[in-house]
């Protein structure tokens, strides 16, 4: 007995930490494929802007998801998780059939458009040598996704610890893809493009079903 109660006590807490870390794993290969192609270009991140896209990031993801939660409150839990699968299965396809998308933005005057378009844009200056100024621009661009996904699980998940166990994720893991990112840029050819998109769009997807199911 005292076996099976530990059991339905740690489970509640392996979904929760399993499904934090896809859905910051899923936002974060953005991060890896932005330091990629930096590092393919030979443009450097400072730590100290590696720390600014992260804060920023994990800022807005953790917005998101207090957001989420305030709507939680006066909706079912059934039509939040729908909600939430939908928000999910949404951006995982839009991730995954988004290049004709990303040409078409690339082609436009707007800024951050086309830094969400092509992360290398964000080196306003071309100094090869991306500024706190910029790589502040260059989180708001990856932050748009989180944001998204923060509001459905925020909307999923009425759990504070959730959130704080999610946006620890967030700064960890965003810091860690950003360098390994840049670190596997720098030792390819600058011709060679990295688009890692339709793997978070599958993570995504993923989870969207395991939302549903669970």
């Amino acid at each position: 007995m005292l076996t099976v109660h530990l059991v339905n006590l740690y489970i509640p807490w392996i979904r929760m930490i399993l499904e934090a870390f896809l859905l910051t794993l899923a936002i974060s290969i953005d991060a890896f494929a932005s330091g990629f192609a930096y590092g393919a270009n030979k443009i450097k991140i400072p730590i100290l802007s590696t720390i600014v896209i992260t804060l920023i990031g994990s800022l807005f993801l953790g917005a998101a998801l207090f957001f989420g939660a305030g709507i939680g409150q006066f909706i079912s839990p059934l039509l939040a998780t729908i909600i939430c699968s939908v928000i999910l299965i949404g951006l995982g396809l839009s991730k995954i059939f988004g290049g004709w998308f990303k040409n078409k933005i690339a082609k436009r005057r707007n800024t951050l458009l086309k830094v969400c378009a092509e992360p290398e844009h964000a080196d306003l200056d071309k100094s090869k040598r991306l500024s706190m100024k910029e790589a502040a621009l260059l989180a708001v661009a990856l932050a748009l996704d989180g944001l998204a996904v923060g509001v459905g699980a925020g909307l999923a998940v009425q759990s504070l610890e959730f959130y704080i166990i999610i946006i620890g994720f967030s700064l960890v893991m965003d810091i860690a893809m950003l360098t390994l990112g840049v670190f596997l840029g720098n030792r390819v050819a600058r011709r060679v493009r990295v688009n890692l998109a339709w793997l978070g769009g599958l993570v995504l997807i993923g989870l969207a079903v395991m939302n549903i199911v669970m």
